[in-house]
């Protein structure tokens, strides 16, 4: 006789999907896109857990500067106290957990909570508590100033991690830092100084713009029309897919893209004739007195560096600006267009830097709306079909082993991806049961 099986008798258990299981070597799930339970996992596992950029030291320049960020869902203050000493804090009031700086940035005394005046000094220490008697017995203000993130800095660029056993972050840069090394030299011998920036989301997941960076395929595609804006000397300059350039994996999930290499150094071949380009900001420092040596060093650092250099998790130092993410939501990214130039620099060079940063990154440049519309594209395809992989596969079968001894692709591969996504599935399975 037949055994019939009702559907109650049978115990269903939902295996939970891990987002590590999600990357292979070569391609990516489309889900690590859509997924909300995977994005809250990533805020815990890499924004709480590694190294994250919250600014640049020259936007807190002066005793009582700040400047308010975000570590991955965190809000932050960048403060410098009066002693000129840096600190990041946690924008959370001690007492009911009000933000206590709302303001993006400048100048003050101190940070007093909005909803009932308890006040802190710029290092954080808890000063003022209104009716304080009310207190008596049981509050210490000692005990209670705003939280800090461990922080580091390297080259002005301030990182901060809530996980204090982590490596140093010189250790973790690796790599890296020499690529930072170079990035800093197209302020022309000055401190790099952040001359402004814009910010705008879009409507996509972070590791969208992550891969975005390291990406030279799309370029004659997207920006065309940026290509199509430059005269035929420097529109020759960008067509570099059939180059010499190479992406490098950098280890950490660092990578960088170079697609000029003439212009990596920028500091070499000055005595190189001036493009005829370039003439007109020459003659602009020679008339202000600039001798011909320091002219030549600022024209050749005003039109920044030939390669992307980005660092894991969310920021990149691309040709002439800092490129900083921030995610908002599985599908929302805030993205921050850092504009850089010299402090101190004469001021046709940073005119020029300006200009620079307007024609392609700014709000109305031939870049960023073009780039923005591609990421768009991609989180919308992330919703056809219940199921398909994303390939990061270019180049895998023709690596080669850098002067540096990391992993090197030729400057159309996705070399950088596949490292940042080994990273990514690192920090990812921490914790997973074996």
């Amino acid at each position: 006789m037949e055994e019939i099986i009702q559907m109650e008798d049978i115990k269903v258990r939902n295996v939970p999907v891990s987002a590590a299981d999600l990357v292979e070597e070569g391609r990516v799930h489309k889900s690590l896109y859509s997924n909300p339970e995977i994005f809250n996992e990533e805020l815990d596992k890499i924004f709480t857990k590694t190294w994250v950029y919250v600014g640049h030291e020259s936007e807190v320049p002066e005793a009582g500067s700040f400047k308010t960020s975000y570590v991955g869902h965190h809000p932050v203050i960048l403060s410098r106290d009066r002693k000129m000493n840096l600190h990041v804090l946690q924008n959370r009031c001690r007492h009911r957990g009000a933000t206590v700086c709302e303001k993006h940035r400048g100048k003050t005394k101190s940070f007093t909570c909005p909803y009932h005046g308890w006040g802190y000094a710029l290092d954080g220490e808890l000063r003022g508590v209104p009716k304080m008697e009310e207190y008596e017995g049981v509050l210490d203000k000692k005990e209670l100033p705003l939280e800090t993130l461990r922080h580091e800095t390297y080259q002005g660029l301030v990182f901060a991690t809530f996980n204090n056993d982590i490596e140093s972050l010189d250790d973790y840069l690796g790599g890296a830092k020499k690529w930072i090394d170079l990035f800093v030299k197209q302020a022309g011998g000055f401190p790099v100084q952040v001359l402004g920036e814009h910010r705008f989301t879009f409507p996509g997941n972070w590791k969208i713009q992550l891969e975005n960076t390291t990406d030279a395929y799309h370029f004659p595609i997207v920006h065309k029309s940026f290509i199509s804006s430059l005269d035929d000397s420097t529109a020759d300059i960008f067509d570099f897919l059939d180059g010499e350039g190479f992406v490098e994996d950098l280890g950490h999930g660092h990578s960088v893209m170079v697609m000029i290499p003439e212009l990596v150094d920028l500091e070499a071949n000055l005595d190189q004739p001036i493009p005829e380009r370039f003439e007109e900001l020459a003659q602009a420092l020679r008339e202000e007195g600039h001798e011909e040596g320091m002219v030549r060093r600022l024209v050749r650092a005003a039109h920044g560096t030939g390669f992307n250099l980005n660092l894991f998790p969310n920021v990149s130092c691309s040709m002439a600006f800092f490129r900083v993410l921030r995610p908002v939501s599985v599908g929302e990214t805030e993205i921050q267009h850092v504009a850089i130039g010299g402090q101190g620099a004469p001021a046709p060079f940073n005119q020029k830097r300006m200009r620079l940063h307007e024609h392609f990154q700014g709000p109305m440049g031939f870049g960023t709306p073009d780039d923005g519309e591609a990421w768009e594209r991609v989180q919308k395809g992330a919703a056809a079909g219940t199921d398909g992989w994303i390939l990061v596969n270019r180049g895998m079968g023709k690596l080669r082993t850098s002067v540096d001894g990391n992993v090197a692709g030729a400057v159309c591969s996705e070399t950088g991806m596949r490292g940042a996504y080994r990273k990514y599935k690192e920090m990812m399975a921490a914790g997973k049961e074996a």
